[in-house]
């Protein structure tokens, strides 16, 4: 078994609660530093407190991921404060409102839930590739989360759903995705498939950014579904008897649940184990949760592997997030 690299210094987003957290503390217990980023510090800062997790390894940087201005404004804090390259990167945080009944719009004008999971992600990226590619940490990093109601492939995928994660024909980006428009598809807006929209926008985002630049920058690039972690906040907007209902569904019935906990660590692995250096993977446990399981390379749908449709989501996104064709990586 190869060695385990150094700890190194990862950002992760969302980190008040759920996964995030115990990413968090998965990563501090092995002697790695993290910053994470979040809307609100202070709040950071407590969960991290309450889970026992040891300050000195903690740098909390406020970024609303929903405002493309607040991504701007945290990465040259960072950048200027950090006083070293961050070695990985955890995208994280989620927004989740399934009862809407009309979309809520990011600063920008952007349907929320693609803003904040997608777009703000996107530039996050975008604008932190510089400084991984300036670590001489030997396994860099980016891990991206993603969701099985997004990866027909996967079990918990191929359960008939209604609006099912399908971007169309992107007609929503390439018109702008300003009101009216809400979906990625254009099509009416639909709150929880605006999610899933936003989580198989993500899992596209690994696998270009793998075929763009893995070879070139060294850069591991990977996407995991760690199981489903069906208590954790990200529900909060659910009804309530489907907070009750879901968490027992998953534990007795399909066998996929897992918790906070484990999938906290299950991130920190594909973070910091060598046997995860592989770029271009997206990991998961299956139904086999219990510990001591394997990870695997799952296999992606084609709506989430095709490579002309994430060319396309890579371009539109660029220009949403007002990236110039020249700044920060060439397209």
């Amino acid at each position: 078994m190869a060695a385990a690299p150094p700890p190194g210094t990862v950002l992760i987003t969302g980190t008040t609660s759920g996964v995030g957290l115990h990413a968090t503390k998965a990563l501090v217990d092995r002697g790695w530093t993290v910053v994470t980023a979040n809307r609100d510090p202070v709040r950071a800062a407590a969960a991290a407190e309450s889970l026992g997790i040891a300050s000195d390894n903690l740098h909390h940087l406020r970024i609303d991921l929903g405002d493309l201005d607040s991504v701007r404004a945290g990465v040259e804090t960072l950048v200027s404060s950090l006083g070293r390259p961050l070695d990985a990167l955890v995208i994280n945080a989620a927004v989740y409102k399934p009862r809407l009944k009309q979309p809520e719009r990011s600063p920008q004008g952007y349907e929320l839930s693609m803003a904040t999971n997608h777009l703000g992600h996107f530039l996050l990226i975008q604008l932190l590739l510089p400084d991984l590619e300036r670590s001489t940490h030997p396994s860099r990093r980016v891990v991206i989360l993603g969701t099985v109601t997004a990866n027909s492939k996967e079990l918990g995928g191929k359960i008939p759903i209604p609006a099912p994660a399908d971007l169309g024909d992107l007609s929503g980006f390439a018109a702008g995705f300003k009101a009216p428009i809400a979906m990625a598809s254009g099509k009416a807006f639909k709150p929880g498939k605006a999610y899933k929209d936003s989580k198989l926008c993500n899992m596209i985002t690994t696998q270009e950014l793998h075929r763009r630049l893995h070879a070139s920058t060294g850069i591991v690039f990977t996407s995991l579904y760690p199981g489903c972690v069906a208590d954790t906040p990200l529900f909060r907007n659910t009804p309530r008897l489907f907070q009750r209902i879901f968490p027992w569904f998953q534990k007795n019935i399909t066998g996929g649940y897992v918790s906070q906990s484990l999938a906290g660590e299950r991130v920190a692995q594909v973070v910091a184990d060598p046997e995860f250096a592989v770029s271009g993977v997206h990991w998961s446990w299956g139904n086999r949760q219990k510990r001591g399981g394997r990870q695997f390379s799952q296999e992606l749908s084609d709506k989430a592997s095709n490579p002309e449709t994430a060319r396309k989501v890579w371009e539109y996104s660029r220009k949403l997030v007002e990236l110039s064709p020249e700044s920060v990586v060439k397209a």
